[in-house]
């Protein structure tokens, strides 16, 4: 099953819905489902694609 997160590369940026507090993210990398995102407000984190579909964002 593919989801828009199959989409994310290295460098592009994103927001998660659920924590607006976070801000934009910048992905650090895509594998196996699992999305690694550095967040201004909140650092490192670590996505399931399967649980959250991360928003794009576009300059």
């Amino acid at each position: 099953m593919h989801n828009a997160n199959d989409m994310l590369a290295p460098g592009m940026l994103v927001r998660h819905p659920g924590q607006a507090d976070w801000g934009i993210g910048q992905v650090q990398s895509n594998i196996d489902g699992r999305v690694t995102v550095n967040f201004r407000e909140a650092g490192k984190q670590v996505i399931s694609s399967s649980e959250v579909a991360l928003e794009w964002v576009i300059d």
